[in-house]
């Protein structure tokens, strides 16, 4: 914002808590913004919230300080199962991040206690936390939160502890309206008491979320804050302390441009967003390879349980790079971000603003850019006129290197980098496929060859939509693939039993081109056999210390299943190399979306 204060806290029209204006004085806000100034008084009042405001202008303080001051004003003492407050968001980020500036304000409230509820963790450890220590202020996920009323038999009742609620807080209300979220929520107000106070805090408003707000809220006050000097016919989304980028690049030299721009930027704090999950695995594995003296994350929804840790490594960081899908998108407050990057465009409109909204907050400067082919130049109209989000053309990168032959070198070097630059490449044509804007991003319109050949790809994957094409163009590496080896030993051990598997399977049928029916052997038996095989090889991939992640021997069982299926006449050979090759099952289907659309994701968070 051009001008992010609204005069001091002591201007307000209620007088706040002793303890609360200390607290905001040792955390250095000495002045208000808009939605703080607007909010707060109106929450103090017993009033019914709804505030749209740009993202980045602090609308957490603007729930936080009022369900402090009212839980400090009730008369009945809550004890402590009685839940005062509660506090809903879309991810787990995002709560974490809502905790800690809890946190920093109930020091000087010893009297309450907040509990996080969020996914990634055993719902078990959160029952019996809450049965331990009790919880006055609650701050969770929709999906963990739904589970945890459903924990009576667990022993504990939560149902009963929130009888007792003052406030509650829906923020980032339009996501978590979103499909996967609403159930939910629906599930969760069901819990709720009617006498309470209701905020609903979004960057954007949505024809479900006004459902929301007329059928959840009493006569409920809506706030819109808008930048300063911004018409009043005009709904901008984006801080007026945003540069906002875009760069032409062809899809050769997309990642050769992103390389030598974070080598350039080597000391400055930056967001790069990728499409998919497994584009972030591909691309961030190859810029930690890439880019040296510098601190790379990566972070993706499939992350189940390092999520938390590497957010907080991350926000603690001065400089660094974090490689990330749209879970980071959304409302998550990381200080000090220079720059963020949109490797590829979202598949969804309005999370084009959300992802610039990392940077440029509460009133600091900030620069944002997008990567686009030639043919997707007319995205940039769509933005302006679509979401009110003006762009402009900054100048071709300098100093581009090719990188492309180191990165082929990796995937020589490792068949695990072979498989993610494979999957990586699957994925982002199947999320070309499902982009919203429909109109531009056109599978049709792409060039395989020059997106393979910016992908690294040693040769180009099988799948549906290059079925049946040829690609003269395209120069595959003269290496056998089957060749490339995994450096992770047990893996590449299980690899060649496999490989031998097939061979012996395929010298059967030479030999005997008429396949007997086996219908007589014991299925039940079969079955227990690759049960005990399976847990063996489990138990011996744990005592040898193996590398392998939970994901990597997820797909080593499902290649052992296709290895089966194939064995049993179920599958043809071509159908065996084809899913092998594709990689994950949600990559494997033509109508599988990205990795990472917001149906998916949104069940995905609320875990």
């Amino acid at each position: 914002m051009d001008n992010t204060t609204e005069g001091k806290w002591d201007s307000l029209p209620v007088k706040l808590n002793d303890g609360i204006t200390q607290t905001l004085n040792e955390l250095g806000f000495t002045h208000m913004t808009p939605v703080q100034s607007a909010c707060i008084p109106l929450f103090m009042r017993n009033k019914d919230v709804a505030a749209e405001a740009v993202t980045g202008s602090g609308k957490t303080l603007a729930f936080v300080i009022p369900i402090i001051e009212i839980l400090i004003k009730r008369e009945d003492k809550l004890k402590k199962m009685q839940v005062g407050a509660l506090i809903v968001t879309p991810t787990r980020e995002l709560a974490l991040q809502i905790s800690e500036v809890m946190d920093q304000f109930l020091q000087k409230f010893p009297q309450f206690r907040q509990i996080l509820l969020i996914g990634g963790s055993n719902p078990i450890e959160d029952v019996e936390k809450f049965k331990e220590q009790g919880a006055n202020i609650l701050i969770a996920t929709p999906g963990r939160l739904e589970d945890m009323f459903r924990r009576k038999a667990d022993g504990l009742d939560l149902a009963l502890s929130v009888k007792f609620l003052e406030v509650l807080v829906l923020d980032e209300a339009d996501r978590l309206l979103d499909m996967g979220f609403e159930a939910s929520l629906n599930v969760i107000l069901g819990y709720l008491p009617k006498q309470r106070r209701t905020g609903l805090f979004s960057a954007t408003q949505t024809q479900e979320l006004e459902k929301l707000v007329r059928a959840g809220l009493r006569n409920p006050v809506r706030i819109t804050v808008k930048e300063k000097g911004v018409a009043a016919s005009c709904t901008q989304k984006t801080p007026a302390r945003l540069c906002n980028y875009y760069t032409i690049c062809r899809a050769e030299d997309k990642f050769n441009s992103l390389v030598a721009f974070l080598r350039q930027h080597k000391h400055e704090k930056q967001l790069v967003f990728f499409s998919t999950c497994a584009c972030v695995e591909y691309f961030g594995r190859a810029l930690e390879a890439l880019i040296k003296s510098v601190t790379i994350h990566c972070i993706h929804g499939k992350m189940k349980h390092k999520r938390n840790k590497i957010f907080s490594e991350f926000r603690s960081l001065k400089s660094g790079i974090l490689v990330c899908t749209d879970v980071m998108a959304r409302g998550i407050d990381i200080p000090e971000v220079h720059w963020v990057l949109q490797y590829d465009p979202p598949s969804c409109a309005s999370a084009f603003v959300h992802r610039c909204g990392r940077t440029a907050r509460i009133g600091n400067k900030g620069n944002a850019t997008v990567f686009l082919l030639p043919m997707e130049e007319s995205y940039v109209t769509f933005l302006s006129i679509n979401q009110k989000c003006p762009l402009e053309q900054m100048a071709p990168v300098s100093d581009v290197v090719d990188v492309l032959p180191k990165v082929k070198a990796l995937a020589l070097a490792d068949r695990a980098m072979f498989d993610r630059g494979m999957r990586a490449f699957v994925s982002t044509v199947q999320a070309y496929a499902k982009h919203e804007c429909s109109l531009i991003f056109r599978v049709k319109d792409l060039d395989f060859v020059a997106l393979a050949r910016g992908f690294a790809l040693l040769r180009m994957p099988r799948m549906p939509e290059l079925k049946g094409k040829n690609f003269p163009d395209f120069i595959e590496t003269t290496i056998d693939t089957d060749n490339i080896r995994y450096k992770d030993k047990q893996r590449e051990k299980l690899r060649q039993k496999l490989l031998i598997e097939l061979k012996e399977k395929r010298e059967e049928r030479a030999a005997a081109p008429k396949r007997h029916n086996d219908k007589n052997k014991a299925w039940s038996r079969q079955k227990s056999r690759k049960d005990r095989r399976r847990k063996t090889a489990a138990k011996r991939n744990r005592d040898e210390g193996s590398e392998m992640d939970d994901e990597d021997m997820k797909e080593l069982l499902k290649d052992t299943r296709l290895l089966k299926r194939l064995k049993k006449g179920q599958i043809s050979e071509e159908d065996f190399e084809k899913q092998v090759t594709a990689g994950p099952k949600s990559q494997r289907k033509t109508a599988a979306g990205p990795s990472e659309d917001p149906p998916s994701s949104a069940g995905e968070e609320d875990e």
